[in-house]
């Protein structure tokens, strides 16, 4: 018995901690080494050449005194085939020295097993029942025969390729006068092997969804190289660890967009900006924009266009981008009706030579000038000259020389820098008069020049 507990103890220390599945195709081969312990008296068997008594079924089954125990004698070797079922064959040899409680002559005890094994844990496991059934040859001694053998028995694998087993066989001989019927008690370690994992992953390559890429067994073979519970395969940014919202890539700027796709992914923006910000609210994005902090057109770089007046048409549109004025009127400044009054009223001091066009005068010349000055205040309109004269003389003759008049103003504003294009000139003669042509007061005032709106 000490001797027993000495071979347990030797192969307990062969084993170490780990995990471990049950045999299957991916190791499909399985060696076993380890002790036996021949016992023949719980067999109710009838008295055998050694005239030993025998008990009833099972009886004293674990009565180790009964037992004889032959350390390291036992090799077997079993071959996965499909389904939980294997087949092995097992060679033992023992010394027996008693049978039951009646001792004999140390008579050596051989016995090759050919059998069929069924796995009891369909399914990979760290614990393996088993039964087997199957036939056997023995040596007795001087004596052969043959035999049958049923058993069962139970594995711990505690790694991929290491276990320990444990299985209790009745083995009924044939020949009842030279064969012994007996149980056989074996305890082995057993080492499985013949699995491939090309990858080295310890995923073998049934099993390995990447068994060409070494993985981690909880990912199907598969590598997770950043570590975000994505496999590599599946993971658009497997160096990179992301959520599976964004398909394994990370999101820094926390917009929504995951970073392969955010063209500026340490800034928070919007998808229609393609993960960029847009800060003026102008609809190009800040990377684009030349003026990210105010609005404008994307013709101008996301600036706004200048507008030089301040009058709210920009420049590019602006006919008069140097004079504040109005939108309706192309951003030059409308004509109000106080500027042709005193248009006119400044004409009424242009004075003229008697009987004639001809303009007199210094204070005429600094008229003509102010003129000017008020006329490119208002660079889009356009202006009539209009001659106008009083009643003395027929009125073919004052008509003609309105004209005249009108013609000479026109002619020194444009003499004065004045843009001819927005000028054109009218006569009246003596039907528009705004003095009473019968007193010299009204007459002269009716000689005058005014102006009026033209026609664009």
């Amino acid at each position: 018995m000490k001797k027993l507990i000495k071979d347990l103890f030797f192969i307990l220390l062969l084993v170490v901690t780990s995990v471990a599945q049950a045999q299957d195709e991916n190791n499909p081969w399985v060696v076993t080494f380890g002790i036996n312990a021949v016992d023949s008296y719980p067999t109710n068997a009838v008295p055998n050449q050694f005239g030993a008594e025998t008990g009833k079924w099972f009886s004293e089954f674990y009565n180790t005194n009964h037992w004889n125990v032959s350390s390291l004698s036992t090799l077997g070797v079993s071959r996965y085939i499909t389904d939980g079922f294997s087949l092995s064959s097992r060679f033992s040899f023992n010394q027996l020295s008693k049978l039951g409680d009646t001792s004999i002559n140390t008579t050596n005890f051989a016995s090759l097993n050919l059998v069929v094994r069924n796995s009891l844990a369909k399914k990979s496991s760290t614990w393996e029942p088993f039964t087997e059934v199957g036939a056997n040859y023995n040596w007795l001694g001087d004596e052969q025969y043959f035999g049958f053998t049923v058993g069962g028995g139970l594995v711990y694998w505690k790694n991929d390729n290491l276990g320990i087993s444990y299985q209790a066989n009745y083995n009924h001989s044939v020949e009842s006068e030279t064969g012994l019927t007996n149980f056989q008690h074996y305890l082995g370690v057993n080492f499985k092997y013949g699995g491939v994992d090309t990858d080295g992953d310890g995923v073998y390559d049934k099993n390995d969804a990447c068994p060409e890429v070494a993985g981690l067994e909880e990912f199907g073979g598969c590598p997770d190289s950043d570590g975000d519970g994505i496999t590599d395969k599946d993971d658009a940014c497997p160096n990179r660890a992301g959520s599976a919202e964004m398909n394994g890539c990370p999101d820094t700027d926390g917009d929504g967009l995951s970073d392969i796709e955010d063209a500026c992914p340490n800034r928070a923006g919007t998808a229609q900006m393609g993960g960029c910000p847009d800060t003026d609210g102008d609809g190009i994005s800040d990377k684009d924009d030349a003026c990210p902090e105010e609005a404008g057109a994307a013709a101008n770089n996301g600036c706004p266009w200048p507008d030089s007046d301040g009058d709210g048409v920009a420049d590019k549109d602006d006919s008069c981008p140097k004079l504040a004025g109005v939108a309706a009127n192309n951003g030059c400044p409308e004509l109000p009706q106080d500027v042709i009054e005193t248009l006119n009223t400044e004409g009424t001091m242009i004075r003229f030579k008697a009987e004639s066009a001809e303009i007199v005068g210094a204070d005429s010349a600094e008229v003509i000038d102010k003129i000017k000055g008020i006329l490119e205040s208002y660079p889009t309109a356009n202006f009539v000259v209009e001659g106008h004269a009083s009643s003395d003389g027929s009125s073919g003759y004052n008509l003609k020389l309105s004209e005249s008049r009108a013609t000479s103003v026109y002619n020194a504003l444009v003499a004065a820098g004045a843009d001819a294009s927005r000028l054109s000139t009218a006569s009246f003669g003596e039907d528009k008069p705004i003095g009473n042509n019968d007193t010299a007061k009204g007459r002269k005032i009716n000689r005058r020049v005014q102006f009026s709106i033209g026609k664009e």
